[in-house]
């Protein structure tokens, strides 16, 4: 029951901020052109000021077995390549492909992902789920802007500089590479006894806080806003495949490779983790960085919400077998 009570507690407001945005829409509060802008707000400002707080606040990390993180990576990579070709078979519409292809792949670790880990193993689950933060999400976001420029219509052979291009240009890969450097520089600082700090400068701090707590929210209630129910038909196929992908087969065999391979290695903070990278839904970011690129946002947001919709489920699964292996 306390499981249950866990997923529920973790994906229902998700749901219901989703929902407040269609019903929003519904009543005309919330305008198709809004909704444009908002999403260009949420992936150029808001979304990077929340990653970039991420990585800043992170502290030490003894007792974190760095195996984990190269795990998450290579499984990531993984289906990311067996994706290309699925997506191909599923349509045969470029525009969709881009998004299905994310669909398979990226979680919603940011945003879901590091406090399902939090509420799971505690602070030590918080420690090891924002430092995988510093490898999933830059790799999430590079591998988003590969799997859009392979299926744009405007290139038919997307060059490797047009990509490199893309991705370095990318606000969230920035914020991250921008945390980075600052946690040097704070390391410096430490080593040479200098007692400032950016959050001693206390206007900025606080605007990025405010623009970092607004991200979730508004992100969730332009996703709404975005969905038609209309079209759902018409998407049935691919939306079929995301869905079985990543509420299924994903933490499925994530999850289930790493209990065979190092279930006596790793330990509850390393599992949370990979709990909140295999088995979170969708990653709203996704949704922005797809009408960025041009390509089917409408597909992007419903597979957001279907996989959304179908997480609960999944980790309240994934969940009652780890505690009942002992791991949490």
């Amino acid at each position: 029951m306390d499981s249950l009570l866990f997923s529920v507690n973790a994906i229902l407001p998700i749901i219901l901020t989703v929902l407040l945005g269609y019903c929003l829409k519904r009543i005309g509060m919330l305008s198709p052109a809004f909704v444009k802008m908002g999403n260009t707000l949420v992936f150029r400002v808001l979304l990077p000021a929340m990653l970039f707080l991420n990585v800043y606040k992170m502290e030490a990390f003894s007792g974190i077995d760095p195996a984990y993180l190269l795990y998450a990576a290579v499984f990531t990579l993984t289906v990311f390549a067996i994706g290309i070709p699925a997506v191909m078979l599923i349509t045969k519409e470029a525009p969709r492909r881009g998004p299905l292809l994310q669909g398979t792949f990226r979680s919603n670790y940011a945003l879901v992902g590091i406090p399902l880990a939090t509420s799971l193993f505690g602070e030590s689950g918080a420690i090891a789920a924002s430092l995988l933060s510093a490898i999933v999400v830059p790799l999430y976001n590079i591998l988003g802007v590969i799997s859009l420029s392979l299926f744009r219509e405007d290139q038919k052979k997307p060059s490797l500089r047009s990509i490199v291009k893309d991705v370095v240009k990318n606000p969230l890969i920035i914020s991250i590479a921008v945390g980075l450097l600052t946690l040097l520089v704070r390391s410096l600082f430490l080593s040479l006894n200098i007692g400032f700090r950016l959050s001693d400068i206390r206007p900025l701090f606080t605007l990025l806080d405010y623009l970092s707590r607004s991200a979730t929210p508004m992100a969730l209630l332009l996703l709404g806003a975005q969905f038609e129910f209309s079209s759902v038909t018409g998407y049935r196929k691919e939306l079929i495949f995301a869905t079985l992908t990543r509420a299924v087969a994903v933490p499925l065999l994530g999850i289930g490779i790493a209990l065979l391979l190092f279930g006596e290695r790793f330990g509850g903070a390393e599992f949370a983790s990979l709990v909140a990278v295999f088995a979170t839904p969708v990653a709203v970011s996704s949704v922005a960085m797809t009408q960025e690129m041009d390509s089917d946002v409408i597909l992007a947001g419903q597979i957001v919400i279907f996989t959304t919709l179908t997480s609960a489920v999944t980790v309240f699964i994934t969940t009652l077998i780890l505690k009942m292996l002992g791991i949490f």
